[in-house]
């Protein structure tokens, strides 16, 4: 039911100024919570985003399906072709609910489902040419939809940015009543404070006691506690809350939870529930009834069959696409590096790859000739987390080498791994020997994949993280990948590149 935001690079003319918000309640404390008016089930800025998004597909669409009839068919006009690439878009999106409010703005799983309405498109127009003899639709097919498919993931692209503006300025947020026990309320709120961009904010909570995480308190992190589970569903039907975020309790209990869903219908909330797995999400999580109740089925991840082939496969095309077309830079800085202090331009490292193998990483030398002999002397400076050496100003790095480390120029020869097999494009970090033998067990879970050039712990701070947060970043793409997340994560690395955020 929350609404997102979404691409391109055409309406940056979109104002989202104009959307009327919904009262901008203050978090930090009771009295600002106000319970005796509701709110409208829709604020005006989700409608109009929603339609801003199908406006925008339509129209993309329609205009690219013209412009191809007239270059493709102007000469034997069949505007069957057309038509029928239209009716298709129309059908394939809506059926795949590539518009729906539930996935718009919610990460991937927005880029997915846009995918698989895309790929029905493409499906229906070349069984609409078998079926009505219209045999040469080879051009609609394999040039038209997959056209149309690039404009339209960037203008969802475009305007998601537009919407994850507003929201890091606090606006566009979807009113949130969480229940449960303090603690993982805490958490839940300090979640959705780091991660703006989900659209949530947490403006009431309810716990089985009526209190916060101290007792007596009336506070859970700043947000007033409105109740007990209890008066949940009185204070969520006074306040219009849009979502009702069920986190962990010993007191939720089947009777409890079902009591609650029936007292929800009708108002404006969407009731979620978080599971105990709390870091297993995506295509592992499925809901089936089995003897009358309702389950939720964990699938094993998948580190072997078809979608880790065709990520193999990519990976090693892609590789080898990208050093065809970085090979002048790749020239440009050896020769840069060989002239700051004729040392040697490449530096091999053994880290560890999937399963525990060891193989040799190449890098760019971005330190001096002795790095490992000094790094002795420099253990007492060490910033780095975890097992990690990391140190912001590194006196062994060389002035070619910052500015390589600042934009991830130095990683650039990783590709060779990546080509030869050892490396993925997109995995965890890959740890040096010493440091696996510091692994508790769940840090070993990282070792079930290749390593990767960039992944999760890249785009979210690189060095900046903590060694607990960047574990729990790799074991959730451990559990959690599939091919449109790394598609994800490979256009989230380039702006946290050019950007230079967390590098040293």
């Amino acid at each position: 039911m929350r609404p997102s935001s979404t691409v391109n690079g055409t309406p940056q003319h979109i104002d989202l100024q104009s959307i009327p918000l919904p009262p901008q309640r203050g978090a930090g404390n009771a009295a600002a919570v106000d319970t005796t008016s509701a709110r409208p089930p829709y604020a005006a800025w989700e409608s109009r985003y929603r339609a801003w998004v199908v406006g925008s597909d339509v129209f993309t669409a329609f205009v690219l399906i013209m412009m191809s009839a007239f270059l493709i068919d102007r000469s034997d006009p069949h505007d069957m072709h057309a038509l029928g690439t239209a009716a298709a878009f129309l059908f394939g999106l809506s059926v795949c609910r590539a518009w729906s409010p539930r996935v718009l703005g919610e990460g991937a799983e927005e880029y997915r489902t846009l995918g698989r309405g895309l790929v029905a498109t493409a499906v229906l127009v070349a069984l609409g040419g078998l079926l009505f003899g219209a045999l040469a639709v080879q051009p609609w097919v394999f040039i038209v939809v997959p056209m149309i498919s690039v404009f339209m993931f960037l203008q969802r692209y475009a305007l998601r940015q537009v919407l994850h503006r507003r929201r890091r300025l606090g606006e566009c947020l979807l009113p949130v009543l969480a229940a449960g026990s303090p603690d993982t309320v805490a958490d839940l709120i300090a979640r959705t404070k780091a991660d703006p961009h989900v659209g949530w904010r947490v403006e009431a909570v309810c716990t089985y006691s009526g209190a916060g995480a101290d007792r007596g308190s009336g506070e859970v992190e700043g947000v007033p506690v409105v109740g007990k589970l209890d008066d949940l569903a009185g204070h969520v039907r006074r306040g219009g809350y849009r979502v009702v975020a069920v986190t962990a309790d010993q007191h939720w209990n089947p009777k409890r939870l079902q009591r609650l869903a029936w007292d929800l219908e009708g108002t404006s909330a969407e009731m979620v529930v978080a599971p105990m797995l709390m870091e297993v999400a995506g295509p592992r999580l499925n809901v089936s009834g089995v003897l009358g109740m309702p389950l939720l089925r964990v699938s094993a991840p998948q580190f072997t069959g078809g979608r880790r082939f065709v990520k193999e496969v990519l990976d090693r095309f892609g590789s080898a696409l990208l050093l065809t077309l970085v090979s002048p830079l790749l020239l440009a800085i050896a020769v840069a590096i060989k002239l700051d202090d004729r040392g040697p331009v490449i530096y091999r490292q053994r880290r560890v790859g999937r399963d525990g193998h060891t193989f040799t990483m190449l890098k760019f030398r971005t330190m001096v000739t002795n790095a490992d002999k000094l790094k002795q002397d420099l253990q007492a400076e060490n910033e780095g987390a975890g097992p990690l050496f990391k140190m912001r100003k590194d006196p062994r790095v060389t002035k070619v080498g910052s500015m390589l480390r600042r934009y991830s120029l130095d990683e650039l020869p990783q590709l060779l791994n990546v080509v030869s097999g050892r490396m993925s494009l997109v995995g965890p970090r890959p740890p040096l020997p010493e440091e696996t033998v510091k692994y508790a067990p769940d840090a070993r879970r990282r070792l079930l994949v290749k390593p990767g050039l960039t992944g999760l712990w890249q785009v979210s701070g690189r060095s900046d993280l903590s060694w607990a947060e960047s574990i729990r970043l790799d074991l959730r793409y451990v559990e959690d990948w599939s091919l449109a997340l790394d598609l994800v994560i490979l256009w989230k690395t380039f702006r946290a590149v050019v950007q230079g955020r967390g590098a040293y």
